[in-house]
């Protein structure tokens, strides 16, 4: 490996193959894939998609919007609030593709119809349990106001919902029952509709473990690509399906604490953390020539800035972790850690395209 600081690297061949078990998940079901691309943030990663047959994606800004506009996509869904203050962007794009934007309140509606003068589509974000935002599902009377709002410019498109809340199971079981809930609770809401709109749900535990996707039209879930130990603590994946591992430097010995230091801090990892076995900020691994083997209770136990603390069991080869050597770090969370960094690249080496952090 030619690295001289903190780069990102993506097994290809990992996430191929969990883009492949998402897609043929949702063709089993019948659904339509949009995934999240807010995960990779990637034109390169997004031709792998392309590859599978995708055509439809969801971003979480505008800004990412357009960089994937210029290239190529031009069926995009910004699933994140409308921000009024973007709506004369917001128009202009549309001009160029078909865009989505997602509504959680009336005034947010108004603003886009009374701001857009090309014709747009907007989904209505529906909150199933996980609090952060959207509208209360159980509120049908505001959700149908808003559905029957459409006109010539702005197109309802349907209800999207994300059960965030199932990010906080240990295990499958309370994975499958979050999920069941929010399913419970959009049935409740669907059913008040003369016609059952199309409805789009993304959160990568529940499409990663679940067989159960009644009432659903859209697979939206973005984390998937890449997976990372949240979602192992979770239960969506196993360890072996983990896509991406930093690669960093060691840049001091402290054996007299069985200790060593890498350049990789808070500003590559973020400061999310698992408490499995015990808090930390990161698996150890060391890469070879099939990609990486995970080195067992070893672990990133502290971070700082661009500091990273790893603490040595005794059993530990310490000539893996002399001066200037390279070891790899598994990602708490592979959604922050990818767009915190710029460097980038596959096993073999080859860049991967990024977009510009604003």
């Amino acid at each position: 490996m030619k690295i001289t600081r903190p780069t990102l690297i993506i097994d290809e061949v990992k996430a191929r193959k969990n883009i492949a078990f998402m897609a043929d998940k949702a063709k089993k079901y019948n659904l339509l894939f949009r995934p999240h691309f807010k995960t990779h943030q990637s034109a390169t990663v997004a031709r792998w998609f392309r590859e599978m047959g995708v055509n439809h994606i969801a971003v979480s800004s505008l800004a990412m919007a357009h960089y994937f506009y210029q290239h190529g996509w031009d069926d995009i869904h910004i699933a994140f609030p409308y921000n009024l203050l973007e709506h004369q962007k917001l128009n202009e794009l549309a001009t160029h593709i078909k865009l989505t934007v997602s509504i959680e309140s009336q005034q947010a509606l108004t603003h886009l119809k009374s701001h857009m003068k090309t014709p747009i589509h907007y989904m209505i974000k529906t909150d199933v349990g996980y609090g952060r935002t959207g509208i209360d599902a159980s509120n049908w009377e505001s959700i149908l106001s808003l559905a029957d709002q459409r006109n010539s410019i702005c197109q309802f498109s349907g209800l999207m919902a994300h059960a965030g809340h199932t990010y906080d199971a240990h295990g499958t079981d309370e994975i499958e029952k979050a999920h069941k809930t929010s399913l419970q609770k959009l049935e409740l809401l669907v059913n008040r509709f003369i016609d059952p709109p199309f409805v789009s749900y993304g959160d990568t535990p529940s499409c990663s473990v679940s067989e159960n996707f009644n009432l659903i039209s859209e697979f939206r879930c973005g984390n998937f690509v890449y997976y990372d130990l949240t979602q192992v603590a979770v239960g969506s994946c196993t360890v072996d399906q983990i896509a991406v591992a930093m690669a960093c430097p060691i840049v001091a010995e402290h054996y007299d604490r069985n200790e060593v230091v890498i350049y990789g801090g808070a500003v590559h990892f973020s400061k999310d953390f698992v408490m499995s076995p015990h808090k930390h900020f990161g698996q150890i691994v060391t890469f070879n020539q099939n990609g990486w083997a995970v080195l067992e209770g070893v672990y990133l136990n502290k971070i700082s800035q661009e500091h990273g603390i790893i603490h040595l069991p005794k059993n530990v080869d310490k000539n893996q972790f002399s001066l200037g050597h390279i070891i790899g770090i598994l990602p708490v969370h592979s959604c922050l850690t990818s767009d915190l960094m710029m460097g980038q690249e596959t096993l073999s080496g080859h860049p991967i395209d990024k977009m510009m952090r604003i």
